[in-house]
């Protein structure tokens, strides 16, 4: 959907802070963790990868070095306020963010205030495996009640084309840490497989995953593609026809739970969030509405702005997302774009909103 923007329809009002948070964005409706509150544990594009599939952009900062380099105050403060607020009451609070969250070394202290101010909320954590090798993150990651790794494929030059690593990551060591924490760690594990088109969706990488898979016994397995803009021209999307073969093909690879049968969904591990399209059901509606009053149109702005910073989407995502009327997000839209607050492309079919720089 693009906005037709003209004088006319277009009420120009100053915004005013009304919910700026540094490191909380949504609650967006998520494919695997329904209605879900993302939490930035870095601030920056800070990670371990590169991906060319991802949809924040290029990481700026490639490293392994843990560091808090989101403070664990910072964090909690937010994540009070925003209860203080009686905003959107959300199914999961997710850490996640701009780059890979077991990177903020503060990560147990994290989980554990998450835990503390929302007692009855589950903590999910996303996480891309590089970090698994080493114990002392696998017993942080312990604290969540959900994590969601990855592994797009097992594949050494896949790996090096679709994830360009940093120095030090070791694939093997990456699937032995990821096996090492599913024996220590009881509670779920989804792990998602995010296919690009001639890079990693060979029938090796097919044929090592499915036997992988068992091993790791995991409660749920998400094979996805691209949706939105990726960090690389190169990554494209693999065919419908592709990822319903693949996922035929790992659904029966292990004794999960539930495997995604949903449509194409992208990445959620470094957004922390992910948005399906369609509208929002009527429990996740009840969840986005059960506030003490409407949002007001400068806490909506916000909530939105605070959402594009992370990545691109479409209106009808963010729309579907905050449970807001189409009209409603269309005017928010339109308001944003005149006073240069976000700009919009056109890539793979659709418009995406972004922040402008």
């Amino acid at each position: 959907m693009c906005l037709t923007l003209n004088s006319k329809q277009i009420k120009r009002t100053e915004l005013k802070p009304a919910t700026h948070f540094k490191t909380l964005y949504g609650p967006v409706r998520s494919g695997r963790l329904g209605l879900s509150l993302g939490v930035d544990l870095l601030g920056r594009r800070i990670c371990s990868l590169d991906c060319i599939y991802c949809e924040v952009g290029p990481t700026r900062i490639h490293t392994l070095q843990r560091r808090p380099y989101m403070p664990t105050r910072t964090i909690l403060d937010e994540l009070r306020a925003w209860k203080s607020q009686q905003l959107p009451r959300p199914e999961y609070i997710t850490l996640g963010g701009l780059g890979e969250p077991c990177l903020n070394s503060e990560l147990a202290q994290i989980i554990a205030g998450c835990r503390d101010i929302f007692p009855d909320i589950p903590v999910a954590v996303l996480t891309n495996s590089t970090l698994l090798p080493d114990p002392a993150v696998r017993r942080e990651l312990a604290g969540a009640q959900v994590v969601l790794p990855s592994m797009d494929t097992l594949v050494q030059s896949e790996f090096i084309r679709i994830n360009k690593p940093c120095k030090d990551v070791d694939l093997n060591s990456m699937v032995t840490g990821l096996l090492d924490f599913r024996k220590e760690y009881s509670r779920q594990i989804f792990l998602e497989i995010l296919l690009t088109r001639g890079v990693n969706d060979s029938e090796k990488n097919l044929a090592l995953l499915r036997e992988f898979i068992p091993r790791l016994a995991p409660d749920r397995v998400d094979v996805v593609t691209m949706t939105r803009p990726g960090a690389s021209p190169l990554a494209e999307a693999i065919s419908d026809r592709t990822l319903s073969e693949w996922r035929s093909a790992l659904c029966t690879a292990g004794p999960m739970s539930a495997l995604s049968q949903v449509g194409q969904v992208n990445s959620e591990r470094n957004a922390g969030m992910d948005l399906a399209s369609g509208p929002v059901d009527g429990h996740q509606a009840d969840l986005l509405h059960k506030t003490s009053e409407p949002l007001s149109d400068d806490a909506a702005r916000d909530l939105i702005l605070n959402s594009l910073r992370r990545r691109p989407q479409t209106v009808d995502q963010v729309r579907a997302a905050l449970g807001l009327d189409g009209a409603r997000t269309e005017t928010l839209f339109a308001d944003l774009f005149a006073q240069g607050l976000i700009r919009h492309a056109h890539e793979l079919g659709e418009d995406f909103y972004q922040v402008a720089p």
